[in-house]
């Protein structure tokens, strides 16, 4: 993923749900204070890529709506400025292969406690469960926030 390692880098994981808009925030107030940057890593996958045998299509998925989309919600979260300090990406794959991936050699990966699976992936086992078990750096597991305060404030 060509990643620039004269400072400490970030990856933090989003989806558009609430902990992961947590997890973000997290990830820029961590970097800020380490002189690092953040890679914000959305993933997307084909459906059936990886039980079926014949190749998987989803017409449906539009690549530069999905990056805008993105865009849309790093600007969101963080405002303008705060999200043109943040490198996003946007890459095919499962979602833990691809956060797995992007996270070598970086200081640390966020992500948060609940994503936008359902239940199937609940049985499965979740997406930072597996970034916990399988990465090679420190794991940062972000709640979502609640409407009193904010968590995730010790760093």
């Amino acid at each position: 993923m060509g990643t620039d390692t004269s400072s400490p880098r970030v990856v933090v994981g989003v989806d558009g749900s609430p902990s992961s808009h947590a997890a973000l925030r997290w990830a820029v107030r961590y970097a800020d204070l380490i002189g690092g940057t953040v890679d914000a890593v959305a993933a997307w996958d084909l459906p059936g890529a990886y039980g079926w045998s014949a190749l998987a299509v989803d017409a449906d998925f539009d690549e530069a709506s999905a990056r805008q989309r993105l865009n849309q919600e790093l600007n969101d979260v963080l405002g303008a400025e705060g999200a043109a300090s943040v490198r996003a990406l946007l890459v095919c794959g499962n979602t833990v292969d691809v956060l797995l991936t992007a996270a070598e050699e970086a200081e640390a990966l966020v992500v948060g406690s609940r994503g936008r699976g359902g239940f199937a992936r609940a049985l499965l086992g979740s997406v930072s469960q597996h970034v916990a078990h399988h990465a090679r750096c420190p794991v940062v597991i972000v709640r979502p926030e609640s409407r009193g305060g904010r968590s995730g404030r010790r760093a």
